[in-house]
């Protein structure tokens, strides 16, 4: 297995300007670009991820490196590096020359290609531009991931665990909610990144349901009525519904009726199975399907 020099690892961790520049590479604030310096940070990070010599790993935005030295010293069955700047994949390339490196945007990549035979574990200090993003995509792909330990900016990571009735519960909540268990989560301070951002991050980290949520072929329209029941937080439930679907008063509240939720409560105020029993209602008010109707 081939690393890093020992004497190029301490230099990227405590002169990570240095090693940029090297790279011709300037942090970009439009692609969310701070790189973690904190050895210890990456320690947790990559302890969290549980791995073992079996497992198939998918690291996001690897950037200098920091995590890919701690994860490749460790037994597995592969690694797969994805990151958007190809100067800092080319170094990476360079490094480690047992891992496969690709050079895409993961939000345009095909995940299942990724994979061999078995489910992967996503680890990334996630870029706070598109972090939530990614998020929804990994939640899409659910059923292909074991586990995933991720870094957000603290504001995001608080809406991600985030549970009815907290200020900070939203539609990003649920949808997490819907596909993983949150097990453990700390804080990383604003200073443990080059160039330092204006505020902390938070790690995250997710196992898959042992059991789904709802049937695949429910999934769409388990979606869509999240979606709708949060496109207006300061309306009532059945306002915001019958406006993002386009469909009357009336409907809606029978639909509301029938999966015994208040008409006049707000979607913060609603937990999974709430939003579960209304996507049902709504399919049998709606005949045809929600996503149907709303196309």
């Amino acid at each position: 297995m081939t690393t890093a020099r020992k004497s190029d690892v301490a230099e990227r961790a405590s002169r990570p300007a240095s090693a940029l520049a090297r790279a011709g590479v300037r942090p970009a604030k439009s692609r969310g670009q701070n790189f973690l310096t904190s050895a210890g940070v990456a320690n947790r990070i990559v302890a969290a991820a549980e791995l073992c010599e079996s497992d198939s790993i998918i690291e996001i935005g690897p950037g200098l490196g920091i995590l890919t030295e701690k994860i490749a010293a460790r037994p597995r069955r592969s690694l797969t590096l994805i990151e958007l700047d190809s100067r800092l994949a080319a170094r990476l390339k360079e490094r480690f020359a047992d891992v496969r490196i690709v050079n895409e945007d993961f939000l345009a990549i095909d995940f299942a290609a990724l994979l061999d035979d078995s489910r992967a574990k996503l680890i990334g200090n996630l870029p706070f531009n598109v972090a939530a993003a990614i998020l929804r995509r990994l939640c899409d792909n659910s059923r292909m991931i074991s586990r995933m330990v991720l870094m957000f900016q603290r504001e995001v990571a608080a809406r991600i665990r985030a549970t009815p009735g907290d200020d900070a519960y939203g539609a990003l909540s649920v949808f997490t909610a819907l596909y993983w268990k949150i097990d453990l989560h700390f804080t990383v301070a604003a200073g443990s990144f080059h160039p330092r951002p204006k505020v902390d991050a938070e790690v995250l980290a997710f196992a898959p349901l042992p059991t789904p949520s709802f049937a695949a072929s429910d999934e769409r329209d388990v979606l869509e009525t999240v979606r709708a029941s949060f496109s207006a937080p300061r309306k009532t439930i059945r306002n915001a519904l019958s406006h993002a679907l386009g469909i009357d008063s009336a409907q809606t509240v029978r639909a509301l009726e029938r999966a015994a939720v208040d008409p006049g409560t707000r979607a913060e105020k609603l937990g999974v199975p709430d939003f579960l029993r209304l996507a049902h209602a709504l399919r049998i008010e709606l005949a045809d399907g929600i996503v149907a109707r709303d196309a």
